[in-house]
């Protein structure tokens, strides 16, 4: 193929006879790209190709690459679908095709998954904005009884006066609104023998799990008392399902290690961190330019499950990478800022007390959202964090490209962290501690998946 693809219009392709063309078109055949799609591939490469002013496509560096793709994200109602295959015609023609040596430095995993990133409505990161009413409006397609909605709303203002975890509210509000489209009563009917056979439709009709059935109990129990303001009483002879105790997933060093070596660049320093710290993945992509401390060589989890900030260490090898990445977010904040102020979510009512925090570098996220996205309500321009699905699809792929026959998720580098502190020696409070564990007995799982669990090494009657 010639270095210089020569453009061609979409409606010409079948009729060219162009070797470079047909290379394309030949690769696309062996990548399995359907023939109906084609010659929108051909399309996007014809808009690269004009965008460069038909420019040499080796000659093309990584940031001017890395430049375009993030002016195509940006692009705003473009569907995500297109997006993703923009990027993936883009990276077939410069990676696979022309080999361009710049080329392979782009993240294209990163770009081809930051469709995602432009957060919804209901995501953790902005529902706190959103009002009970229109909560509730948003999510009761079942439930026509006013009175009931308000019963709704009114759970959801005491969860927020308690500071329960927005995750939490989103549970225990849709297991009441299943309930109530369930029982098809008002609030004023509602009895423990409903409950009663609301859970019983759970485990014998839907077949759900033990924590999924003590989940929906939880929530109408809270319902019930904090809400309807009467006690909820199971029925005699009803026992809610034993919580079934699995042990976690963990890989050996050597899984980890082949598992990183499938990772690149953000994702890659973002899985290595989860593993070198024990974060939780909320934890990791929610972190703030001023939660690094490189001098005491530390990161500070605010607001973490249950509400609960803790440090955590970081660690040697992510350095260098780490402050290499900040700077490039840096770079991005400051071109963002040409444009007008770039804000962020900011919890609670920092927001109003800090007027200008919310444009300021040190509360921007550390790995920030491909995509700005513009606030509905105040009309502010911002770029959230990264969209916590992107890295769990590369870790999942990652896992099975390394041949790892384990289900390998975000939360195993986490457990891994724990089990191979206690395997190194260090005391099971030191892990707690690190970990965020209210209670040491939910930090004494790992002692169970421990190469030596605290006994002498047990041979297998096999090996005698």
């Amino acid at each position: 193929m010639s270095e210089n693809i020569i453009p061609i219009s979409s409606r010409a392709t079948q009729k060219s006879h162009y070797s470079n063309w047909q290379r394309y078109l030949n690769l696309l055949d062996q990548r399995g790209v359907p023939e109906k799609c084609r010659r929108w591939y051909v399309s996007h490469v014809e808009e690269l190709i004009t965008a460069f002013d038909g420019r040499n496509l080796k000659s093309i560096s990584c940031g001017e690459l890395t430049g375009y793709l993030r002016k195509l994200i940006s692009s705003s109602g473009i569907p995500g679908w297109i997006l993703r295959q923009k990027v993936d015609a883009i990276r077939l023609l410069l990676v696979d095709l022309v080999q361009s040596r710049h080329a392979l430095e782009v993240e294209w995993n990163y770009w081809a998954e930051a469709v995602v990133d432009a957060l919804p409505r209901q995501h953790p990161a902005t529902a706190r904005e959103t009002s009970p009413e229109r909560v509730v409006r948003y999510r009761t397609d079942s439930v026509s009884d006013p009175a009931s909605r308000a019963e709704v709303v009114k759970m959801i203002r005491i969860l927020r006066t308690q500071h329960y975890s927005i995750r939490t509210e989103a549970a225990y509000r849709d297991w009441v609104l299943r309930f109530l489209s369930f029982t098809e009563k008002s609030t004023a009917e509602l009895g423990s023998e409903d409950v009663n056979a609301f859970l019983t439709y759970l485990a014998v009709e839907r077949q759900v799990s033990s924590s999924t059935q003590r989940q929906a109990l939880n929530a109408l129990s809270f319902f019930f008392k904090h809400v309807l303001e009467r006690e909820l009483s199971l029925q005699e002879g009803f026992r809610p399902a034993k919580r079934t105790r699995r042990l976690p997933v963990v890989l050996s060093r050597e899984e980890v290690k082949r598992l990183l070596n499938r990772l690149e660049g953000t994702h890659h320093l973002m899985a290595g961190l989860l593993y070198g710290t024990g974060m939780r993945l909320m934890e990791l992509v929610r972190l703030r330019v001023q939660d690094i401390d490189f001098a005491r060589q530390l990161i500070v989890v605010h607001d973490g499950k249950g509400r609960k900030d803790r440090v955590v260490p970081l660690p040697q090898t992510y350095t260098d990478s780490l402050r290499d990445h900040l700077a490039q977010r840096r770079r991005l904040f400051l071109s963002d800022c040409q444009a007008g102020p770039v804000h962020v979510f900011l919890p609670d009512a920092l927001a109003r007390k800090y007027s200008n925090a919310s444009s300021e570098w040190i509360w921007q996220y550390v790995f920030a959202s491909a995509r700005i996205s513009q606030d509905p309500r105040s009309g502010q321009r911002r770029r959230h964090h990264i969209h916590e699905r992107t890295l769990q699809v590369a870790i999942s792929r990652a896992a099975k490209e390394a041949g790892i026959p384990k289900r390998v998720n975000c939360h195993a580098l986490r457990h891994s962290f724990a089990t191979h502190l206690l395997e190194a020696g260090y005391d099971i409070r030191t892990v707690q501690e690190l970990l965020g564990h209210a209670d040491v007995s939910t930090t004494m799982i790992y002692t169970h998946v421990l190469n030596k669990p605290g006994l002498p090494p047990v041979v297998s009657p096999a090996d005698f």
